[in-house]
This record gives C-alpha cells, structure tokens and sequence, in this order.
C-alpha cells in the first residue's frame, strides 16, 4: 500500500462521503468534488491530496514507549477447567502444562503489589480468569476481600471482573458479584443445540442448561454491574441465532471472539470459514446497525464497543494494554503480558515477589509498536488494529487482517451514519 493509502481512507455512507484519517483518528464529511479529488489522488498514491487533513505533528511517533504505571492484572487462579471445549486455545487453562490452583497467599501478594503500586485516587482493575476461575472459589472470595481492605486506606478503587462459563455460580457466588460491583462475562455459544456441541462438559453432556441455571441464580441472589456474554466464533456457527439467542437472555452485552487460534483445526476459523465469519459478523453489524438507527436497543458488543472508541478518536500503536498498563499471574506468581500468553516464550514479565520487570515490558513495547511491523506499517486501519492479538499473531500470523479492515470499515460507516441520525448515543 501507498503512502497515502496508510495515511487515509475513503468510505462512503447513506449522508455522503467521508475521510477517515489514521493519524488521530480523525474522520471529515466531505463533498462530492472533495471526495473524487481525494479518491483519485489515492489511486494514484498521491499524499499531496491529504496536506489540508495532515496534523502538524503527528500524534504517534516512532520513539520507544515507556512503559506506563501498571493498573490492571489477571489471576489465573484455577488453570483447569470443568469442560472440554474443542476450540479452547488455553488447554482447559493448563497452556500445556499440569493442571495449577495459585494459593491464597499469591492471590494476595498479586493484588497488594498492584495497589501498593497505585496512587492515591488511582482506579485499577482485577480480574478473575482460568481454566475455570470458580474452581478455586476460596481464594477468589478471599482475594476480593483482602483487595477491598487494602485499598479503601490508600484511597485506591478497586474494580473486579470474572470470565467464566457459569455452570459452578452459587448464591454465595452471586451475592460477592453484586456487592463488589463486578464485570462478569459469561462464556456460552447459542442455543443449547449450538453451545452444547462446541461447549460439553467432561462427562460429554452440554453445558447450556447448567448456564441458564447460573444466570437464574445470579438474578435471584445479586447480578453483577455488567453481565456479558462472549460467543467464541467457530467454523460452522450461526452467528446471528447465537447472537439473537443470547441478547434474549438479558445479556447488557453480547460479542464474538473468532477462533484463531483453536486446537481444533475443524473449528479454526481459516481458509472459508474465515470468509464465512466475515460475513456473518458484517451480516450481524448490519442488523445491529438498523436496530440502533431506528431508535432500538441491541448491544452488540462487538459494534458498540468499536462506536466509541472511534467516537473518543482512540488511536493506539498497540492491539491492547498486555505487558503496558495490563499483565496476568500464572498460579506460581509468575507474570505475563496477559492471560493468553502464560507461559509463551518472549511474553514473560517478572512476577509477584520481585515486581514486574520493566526491562521486558519496554523490550515488549519497542518490538511490537505497530510501525515496525509488516505488513501493519502500511494499513490505513493499523492505528484502530494496533498490529492484531500478539497470542494470535504468533500462531497463526496476520491471515486475518482482510476481516479486520472489512470490520472496521463497516464501523466507520456505522458510526457516520448513526452520528446524524442519533447523536444521542454519542453524548
């Protein structure tokens, strides 16, 4: 690609034509004569076309990051799990090793270190992950308690999240989930026919109903601030019946995460089932989109999340915050730069006795900035993107970016056409 192909795009919603720019994220109405001078000079690789949207300087440079304060980590406190997901990357928590419960005393050294590195006034965020984290409900209890009591003297808040596939909730569950505020995302794929067949437990039966049972659980006994639910996207599924299934259920927020990276190569989404996810997830944007224009609610997550940040402008050389503001403990105490990359070479990150190791961190950062990576250094979309999911990349490489641009595109028309017609969403 151009250099002006790296620097703009042009799209057209049903209000006209738009310029998106890369740098800052920036997008302009335009008019008719503006927009075929600019997609001309485009075709033919003319920067010169974009001086009038150009920023003096430019909001993301090639200078090293420093790596900034952390204010978030992971517990994998249960590397194990109760089902046997075909598709799952994380090998039922284990990431290729034994099964691992992290002690009491590391959950509390994680989350003392964490917010003894905080400033008075600073927010952080732990979170709950596994295997199945509500294997080892002691010391997720424990650990919450034990944060709280650490924090409120520091004038420090605390916020607590939970990824987990539902079927082990307890009222006693329920209660702490909605007494501490916490984001709770729920892992289930559709209906039961759907979810049952990519989702059994380990005796073979489906998990759907025992799902249902946890969320009935948690409505009677405390929901958590935010419950979502995550759809993990596998060759074959019908994403529009999972979505609409599961918006049904009473979700605040339903999303896909593709299966890039699955064991399974019947469920790894590559070749046409990438093709087919495309589409289904543009087919599910499109509806999502009809919805919000006429004034209706359907959180899908996936669109919605992806509205605001364009609305805030976000641009970023980075996919997210792994090994930055965000890092994950393995059972022992060890870091990673997140819960995917446990125990993947290069992704190391200290560990709780000694403290993250800065070092690696800024090494991380320096390496994978997004403009020193190819083909990501001439993609007009690489500042929405941030380069792609490091664990993914360094499985599968970068075989997806089409779907990425795709989707992206898709969100900026979105967003143009949803910013005349309800700029309410937006205040």
């Amino acid at each position: 690609m151009s250099e002006a192909g790296a620097a703009a795009r042009l799209f057209r919603s049903r209000d006209g034509a738009h310029l998106f720019m890369a740098d800052g994220s920036r997008i302009y109405d335009l008019q008719e004569a503006e927009a075929a001078r600019i997609g001309a000079g485009l075709a033919g690789g003319d920067a010169a076309v974009l001086a009038p949207y150009m920023l003096r300087e430019p909001c993301i440079t090639l200078e090293p990051v420093r790596p900034p304060p952390w204010r978030a980590v992971s517990l994998n406190i249960a590397q194990s799990c109760n089902m046997s997901c075909g598709y799952c990357y994380a090998d039922e928590g284990r990431f290729g090793g034994r099964a691992r419960m992290m002690a009491r005393d590391i959950a509390r050294a994680t989350a003392a270190r964490l917010i003894e590195d905080a400033a008075p006034g600073d927010s952080i965020v732990i979170g709950f992950m596994g295997g199945e984290p509500l294997l080892n409900r002691d010391v997720l209890h424990d650990c919450v308690r034990h944060a709280e009591a650490l924090a409120a003297p520091r004038g420090v808040r605390v916020r607590f999240s939970l990824t987990t596939n539902a079927t082990l909730i307890t009222p006693e569950d329920a209660r702490l989930f909605a007494e501490h505020h916490f984001t709770v995302t729920v892992s289930i794929d559709g209906a039961a026919a759907q979810n049952d067949r990519q989702r059994p437990m380990h005796d073979g039966s489906g998990s759907h109903a025992r799902v249902l049972r946890g969320l009935d659980i948690m409505a009677q006994h405390g929901r958590p601030a935010h419950l979502a639910a995550r759809i993990t996207a596998t060759a074959g599924l019908n994403l529009r019946a999972a979505l609409d299934h599961l918006l049904g259920l009473g979700f605040d927020g339903v999303g896909f995460s593709g299966a890039i990276t699955s064991r399974n190569e019947a469920l790894r989404l590559h070749g046409d089932a990438a093709l087919a996810y495309r589409d289904g997830l543009l087919a599910c944007g499109e509806h999502a989109l009809a919805e919000l224009l006429a004034g209706r609610r359907y959180p899908f997550s996936n669109l919605l999340v992806a509205l605001e940040e364009l609305h805030r402008g976000t641009h970023r050389p980075y996919p997210c915050g792994a090994g930055a503001a965000y890092l994950s403990a393995d059972a022992e105490g060890g870091l990673h730069a997140c819960h995917r990359l446990v125990d993947s070479p290069g992704f190391d990150m200290g560990n709780i006795s000694s403290g993250p190791d800065e070092s690696k961190r800024a090494a991380l950062l320096a390496r994978q900035h997004v403009d020193r990576m190819e083909p990501c250094r001439s993609c007009w979309a690489r500042y929405l993107c941030g380069g792609g999911c490091y664990h993914e990349v360094a499985a599968h490489g970068r075989d997806h970016c089409d779907t990425i641009r795709a989707w992206l595109e898709f969100c900026l028309r979105a967003y143009a056409e949803l910013s005349v017609t309800r700029p309410e969403m937006f205040s």
